[in-house]
C-alpha cells in the first residue's frame, strides 16, 4: 500500500515577513484545520505568546518584521492546537479570575465555569456575621486557582491547599508567589482530607467528577491534555463527593462546605 502525505496547512506560513502576515497565515491554517470559530482569535493569542507581548500590543506591531526563529515558534504552537491543544496549553497560562495562572500537564486548566465558586464563596465570607479572619481549605487545588483567588479578595483570610500531586502542588506555590498570596497559603500534600490538619471556616473543592468510563467520550482537548487524576471520578463519578462529605465535619468549625 502506499501512503499518503497529509496536506501541509502550514504551508502558506512561509517564509513570513511581518506580524500582519504571520498572523494572517495562522489564521488561514487554523480555519483550514476546521478551527472557524476562534481561529483569529487563537491565532492572535498564540502569536503573542511566540513575540512575549500582550494581544493588543500585538495589533500595534502588524507592520514589524519577524525573525525566523520566532516564526518557526508560531508554527509550533498552530501546529500543536491543530492537533487539539488547547491555547491555554500551549502558552502553559490561564486567565482566570483576577490573575493569570501556570499551568502544566499536571495541573487542570481551569474553566471560567469555576469562578462560580469563587463568586459564591466571597458573597459567604463578607456577611457581617462571616469570621473577620477567615481559614479556607482548598481540596484538590491543582494550580492553586480557587484558593489564591480568594485570599487575593480577602487579604485577612489564611488558607490551605490540598493536593494528591507533588508536581501541581509545585505550580500551585509558584502562582501563589505570583500573586502576592504565598505568606498566607499552605500548600500541602494530601489524598482529600488524609494529612489536613485543624479547623476551617470554609471548605471549598472542584473535585473529579467524571465516571471512569466516560473518560474515552470526553472531548479531544480534554481527554489529551488534562490530567486524569483530575477527571476521574470513579465508577459513578462522585467517589470524591463520597469522601470530602465524610471528612468535611471533622474539619468545619461552624462553617461552609461549597
Amino acid at each position: 500500500s502506499q501512503s499518503v502525505r497529509p496536506p501541509n496547512l502550514l504551508r502558506s506560513m512561509a517564509p513570513p515577513e511581518s506580524v500582519q502576515a504571520l498572523l494572517k497565515a495562522g489564521v488561514v491554517a487554523l480555519r483550514a484545520a476546521g478551527q472557524h470559530e476562534s481561529a483569529e482569535l487563537d491565532a492572535r493569542t498564540l502569536l503573542a505568546a511566540a513575540l512575549q507581548m500582550t494581544p493588543n500590543r500585538l495589533l500595534l506591531e502588524l507592520d514589524s518584521a519577524i525573525s525566523p526563529e520566532l516564526g518557526a515558534r508560531f508554527h509550533t504552537m498552530v501546529s500543536q492546537r491543530i492537533s487539539q491543544a488547547t491555547v491555554a496549553r500551549i502558552i502553559g497560562r490561564r486567565a482566570f479570575w483576577s490573575h493569570d495562572f501556570q499551568i502544566t500537564d499536571a495541573t487542570l486548566d481551569p474553566r471560567p465555569d469555576t469562578e462560580t465558586l469563587i463568586t459564591h464563596a466571597l458573597e459567604i465570607l463578607r456577611q457581617d456575621h462571616a469570621p473577620p479572619n477567615p481559614r479556607i481549605l482548598d481540596l484538590g487545588t491543582g494550580t492553586g486557582c480557587i484558593l489564591i483567588s480568594l485570599l487575593s479578595e480577602l487579604p485577612s483570610a489564611v488558607g490551605t491547599g490540598t493536593d494528591l500531586s507533588p508536581e501541581a502542588l509545585a505550580v500551585a506555590q509558584g502562582n501563589a508567589v505570583s500573586a502576592g498570596v504565598a505568606a498566607r497559603a499552605s500548600l500541602v500534600q494530601s489524598d482529600w482530607f488524609e494529612s489536613v490538619i485543624g479547623a476551617f471556616d470554609l471548605i471549598i473543592s472542584n473535585p473529579p467528577y467524571i465516571p471512569s468510563d466516560d473518560i474515552a467520550t470526553l472531548m479531544p482537548d480534554v481527554r489529551q491534555n488534562d490530567p486524569h487524576l483530575a477527571l476521574d471520578g470513579g465508577a459513578d463519578g462522585l467517589d470524591a463527593y463520597r469522601a470530602i462529605i465524610a471528612g468535611a465535619p471533622m474539619h468545619l468549625d461552624e462553617g461552609w462546605l461549597i
